[in-house]
């Protein structure tokens, strides 16, 4: 079963989606009947022999923690040398903004929560429908003949998912668990997989061994008591409702505040260098760590995935960096502004309502707790500005 926060968490709010696609860095083994086009690996030309091989090997001691001070702001900068904020800065919220439809609670709740105790259980009494996964063996053969890579037992597949050739997946929908039978497909012409299947037509005999659905938990009082007291001391489902609502409103709220701050706050042209090269060096991190996980260096690595080299791609992520570090200095700012800090007691005091648990302890071991000071201290300048606005 998985578990997860479902706070609203800050942590990660200032994270983009990296332009480098870093799915299937490790090798990855298909049978023929899986789909046409497999994940490779990123092909090295040389591997790191030693940390000092990799210029960027510092990054393997990035320190989320390292330029924000005990109150949460960039340490050593203050930030309305660089960012402007009018005296009659005018801020409003629209009904929508402050109004939660009971429709987006039950989904949110159905999809982020419920969804992370879903329960895989084996289906009986029904014929397999897309959308199931289903346990298969099957074997292949063209004109009779088995060819190499076209048997599996026991292989799991979603329907609908894609992975095989056209035409296989849809044959097995319909079929009951214990059936046998043929799935006659036509492998596509080119065939980068295996060319020398190309255009051919395959047989394979196919057993349904299992069906498998995935089921949401029924949401009762008892359940929410039983699975959401410990960590969000929830107690019913009308007080999961308030607590989901919350982060619902907060969000539409916030997002109607940063996009008036943007239209009314001007940020300077040159950034603070100590917080362009944190960021800088917080976009290279996941690149970093894969390319140690493939054994190559951090150049080499995204020259794999088409950049000449680490500088052309921190140019291709230069927009994330720069906006990372506007919004810091925009929260610094507006904190400054009005006062707001987060200093040790205001962290642990709003700790649970952000991570949705009183211990600090593994997130400041993964993050540091000035980087936490920093997350709240956004949230409670976001709290801020909503009052305002609403007042």
């Amino acid at each position: 079963m998985k578990r997860t926060v479902f706070a609203r968490t800050a942590a990660g709010s200032l994270a983009a989606c990296l332009a480098l696609g870093l799915a299937g860095c490790g090798a990855k083994t298909e049978s023929t009947a899986s789909s046409q086009t497999a994940e490779s690996a990123p092909a090295t030309t040389e591997t790191a022999t030693a940390e000092t091989a990799d210029p960027y090997a510092y990054l393997s001691d990035f320190d989320y923690s390292s330029i924000f001070d005990e109150n949460g702001y960039v340490a050593g900068v203050t930030a309305t040398d660089y960012v402007t904020v009018p005296a009659d800065l005018k801020l409003t919220l629209s009904e929508e903004a402050n109004t939660v439809a009971a429709e987006d609670v039950d989904s949110y709740i159905n999809d982020n929560i419920l969804a992370s105790f879903e329960e895989t259980v084996e289906v009986t009494d029904r014929a397999a429908a897309t959308g199931d996964t289903v346990n298969i063996d099957y074997a292949g053969s063209i004109d009779g003949v088995a060819f190499d890579g076209g048997t599996a037992q026991g292989y799991d597949l979603t329907l609908g998912s894609g992975r095989f050739i056209d035409g296989f997946e849809d044959q097995i929908v319909g079929h009951t668990p214990g059936e046998t039978f043929d799935v006659v497909v036509t492998f596509p012409d080119p065939y980068e997989n295996n060319p020398d299947l190309a255009g051919k037509e395959a047989v394979f005999t196919t057993t349904l061994n299992s069906i498998q659905e995935t089921q949401l938990p029924e949401l009762t009082d008892a359940w929410v008591q039983e699975n959401l007291n410990q960590e969000l001391g929830l107690t019913s489902v009308d007080t999961l409702k308030s607590y989901v609502e919350g982060i619902l409103l907060f969000d539409q709220q916030a997002n109607e505040i940063y996009s008036q701050l943007n239209e009314q706050l001007t940020v300077a042209e040159e950034l603070p260098e100590s917080l362009v090269k944190y960021f800088e060096d917080y976009y290279l991190l996941t690149p970093f760590l894969y390319s140690q996980m493939s054994g190559a260096t951090l150049d080499d690595f995204v020259a794999a995935s088409g950049f000449e080299n680490t500088a052309a791609y921190l140019e291709s992520i230069h927009g994330y960096v720069e906006s990372a570090a506007h919004q810091t200095l925009i929260i610094q700012a507006l904190a400054e502004t009005y006062g707001i800090v987060c200093d040790t007691d205001t962290m642990n005091s709003e700790f649970m309502g952000q991570f949705g648990t009183n211990d600090t302890s593994s997130y400041t071991a993964q993050y540091g707790e000035t980087y936490l000071k920093m997350s709240i201290l956004n949230n409670l300048v976001t709290q801020h500005l909503i009052e305002v606005a609403n007042a």
